[in-house]
């Protein structure tokens, strides 16, 4: 006889989450349904038989749904799966009169979010479901946070409003939870970690460790120890076992920063890691098996060093299953202004400081500025601004005062020999006479700083030894 499904008296509230309760012992149903059913923001349902409680679910998942793991039609180990293919995010509270330490680690592998020993009070169920709804509530807000960040052209940290880095959003939001290697191209500065923490933050990685490791800051020997780990008595005072990065990181993102800096020798050994998920601790003859997913990241041309046989093939097919490449900020001027208030804001919080205004004439320096250092160059540069400011508002006075002498050179524009001859010998005369101070030379000239050093630029000065 097909059990219908028993619902508490809140049923035709508006309710905010959908809880399912299935046990192949009718009393315990309607025993939960009565415990769980004070509750005003739960509509909580009963099943006995676990292919009804399927079929409601294919119509409508729900948040969570409590079950017993022996069930007249279904073993409760099973039943993961077949939840997780109608309802990945709905969250799975198992009970059982048979409580192992081997079937809770089951459980916990397959996704179940909680593994209930019988008998259980209807407090300690009730404390279990608030726990999952805690839970529910900050998956909701991350997901509201990250649609509204995706609309205003920011992503956590990343900020960009380019067609470039809005297609950078996109990507990110698709593959975080793929659980795919991932490599990450872009110049020195250009944010390739904040892109690797993006990917860490909207996975399903996302509760367990984000582990940074710069490939290029380390010795061959310590990347293996840093990396695998050591045995005690490996070597000389390895006086102790001591877990690798790779082993503490396990369930969770490694980011491997630099990754054409590792040597080729380390390069086979993490190959192997990628094809077989262990690896074995320096001295260590017993595998481990780690769960780890890998976002890389480069400042060079793998294509290039693969052809000279500078970095493995293998390896490098490996990592790039999905690249992403991030542009310079110089290609993106029009995301500076908004970069800047974002570095201005951090940096006032930093400092204790009330955040500052930015001047037109300030953005307009630092729109023309290259960044050969991208954001990062860009933050430090707001950082200092902020730091040294007294006013409640940024100036060209707030910048480096030989900004424009970082300046890359630029093709002279053609003009009439004479003017240019005379202009640029009024300005260096006067520019002399103040001991090469660029605020006492605009006051002087009736210009403002940022026109000066355009006009320094312009005339193709980058160093005082150009000076005519």
């Amino acid at each position: 006889m097909r059990t219908a499904a028993l619902r508490n008296n809140n049923s035709k509230k508006i309710d905010t989450y959908r809880v399912m309760i299935l046990d192949d012992e009718e009393i315990t149903v309607k025993r939960l349904l009565k415990g769980l059913g004070a509750a005003k923001e739960l509509r909580v349902e009963g099943f006995i038989l676990a292919k009804d409680a399927l079929e409601e679910m294919r119509k409508s998942p729900p948040d969570i749904i409590i079950s017993d793991i022996k069930l007249k039609d279904a073993h409760g180990l099973d039943l993961i799966d077949k939840i997780k293919v109608n309802s990945r995010n709905t969250l799975i509270i198992l009970m059982t009169g048979y409580a192992s330490i081997d079937q809770a680690v089951k459980a916990t592998k397959k996704g179940a979010f909680y593994y209930i020993a019988k008998p259980f009070s209807i407090k300690e169920l009730r404390q279990t479901v608030s726990e999952a709804i805690e839970l529910i509530r900050s998956r909701r807000q991350r997901n509201m946070i990250i649609d509204q960040l995706g609309r205003e052209g920011r992503l956590g940290e990343i900020i960009g409003s380019t067609p470039e880095m809005l297609q950078i959003f996109k990507t990110i939001k698709q593959i975080a939870p793929i659980d795919c290697n991932v490599l990450i191209k872009g110049e020195t500065g250009t944010g390739k970690e904040l892109v690797a923490k993006a990917l860490h933050l909207h996975s399903k990685r996302n509760r367990h460790p984000f582990v940074s490791f710069n490939c290029g800051a380390f010795t061959e020997e310590l990347i293996a120890n840093e990396l695998f780990g050591h045995e005690k008595g490996a070597f000389t005072g390895a006086n102790s076992t001591k877990l690798g990065l790779l082993e503490t990181a396990s369930g969770g993102t490694v980011f491997l920063d630099e990754i054409g800096e590792m040597p080729l020798s380390m390069q086979v050994k993490l190959l192997r890691v990628l094809q077989e998920n262990t690896i074995f601790r320096l001295g260590g003859t017993t595998p481990v098996g780690i769960d780890c997913r890998f976002v890389a990241a480069t400042n060079r041309n793998l294509d290039k060093m693969v052809s000279k046989g500078a970095f493995r093939q293998d390896l490098f097919y490996r990592l790039k299953v999905v690249t992403i490449a991030l542009p310079p900020l110089r290609k993106r001027r029009e995301d500076i202004p908004a970069l800047a208030v974002y570095f201005a804001k951090k940096a006032a919080k930093k400092f204790g400081k009330p955040t500052p205004r930015i001047g037109n004439d300030f953005l307009d320096a630092i729109v023309e500025y290259r960044f050969p250092g991208n954001c990062r160059e860009l933050e430090h540069m707001v950082e200092r601004a902020v730091a040294l400011s007294r006013g409640s508002r940024l100036t060209t006075e707030d910048l480096p005062p030989d900004l424009w002498l970082l300046q890359e050179p630029q093709k002279q524009i053609k003009e009439t020999a004479s003017l240019r001859k005379l202009e640029i010998d009024y300005i260096m005369d006067v520019y002399k006479k103040t001991g090469f101070n660029q605020s006492e030379t605009a006051r002087i000239l009736g210009i403002s700083r940022t026109t000066l050093w355009r006009k320094l630029r312009r005339f193709n000065i980058t160093s005082r030894k150009q000076l005519p």
